[in-house]
């Protein structure tokens, strides 16, 4: 899948429980043009927030369930909680394959990066070209990383799962350190820079 979709839920405070109960049995039906990639609470950074990552098989089958829900009642059972929904569409980097479902949390950094209008193209030509030797043993995976096709443009996703805190701060130390991250000529494509940390729902695919 190359085609993706995530929805960051605000809810009320101390309704995040209710509200991962009925994600879980809403978004339980995957089928093979719909597919539930990851769900997430932050845990630092803006809080009382859900992330919900799926991929689509393709445009088509992304529009048709953008339109199911949004002419829905309550479609996601969540209403009662919910204070804002916010929904974007990404293309996954032609170069990078996700990482499978399973365990490489459980702390998952979903950082977004705002780029100047002409940034996108060396921003991926960067991260071909160093990707590789950042997510070396010796430092830790990316899931993936995806460029946004609405909204502000340009922008992109990149999430990162350490199995500690601490681990993030010594990999990415040390990848700075070691010359390998960040990608080359990439700061002067930047405008804004924002990260949250999530941890997994006990549903969500990766943990």
């Amino acid at each position: 899948m190359k085609l993706y979709e995530l929805i960051t839920f605000t809810v009320r405070v101390r309704t995040v429980a209710t509200a991962m109960d009925c994600l879980e049995q809403r978004l339980a039906a995957d089928d093979a043009r719909v597919k539930l990639m990851g769900c997430w609470v932050s845990e630092i950074g803006p809080l009382n927030q859900i992330a919900v990552l799926r991929g689509f098989a393709d445009e088509a089958s992304r529009q048709a369930e953008r339109e199911r829900y949004l002419s829905s009642a309550d479609a996601f059972g969540i209403e009662a909680c919910m204070t804002d929904m916010r929904v974007e569409n990404y293309t996954l980097f032609p170069f990078i394959q996700p990482l499978p479902a399973g365990h490489h949390g459980p702390f998952y950094e979903l950082r977004i990066y705002d780029l100047v209008p002409s940034g996108l193209a060396p921003t991926l030509k960067g991260w071909e070209k160093a990707v590789g030797p950042r997510t070396g043993a010796q430092y830790s995976p990316v899931y993936a990383a995806f460029y946004a096709t609405d909204g502000q443009l340009p922008r992109y996703l990149h999430i990162w799962p350490y199995a500690s805190l601490e681990q993030r701060l010594d990999v990415r130390t040390r990848a700075v350190q070691d010359g390998v991250w960040p990608p080359e000529n990439s700061g002067p494509q930047l405008r804004d820079m924002h990260s949250t940390i999530y941890l997994p729902a006990s549903f969500s695919p990766l943990q």
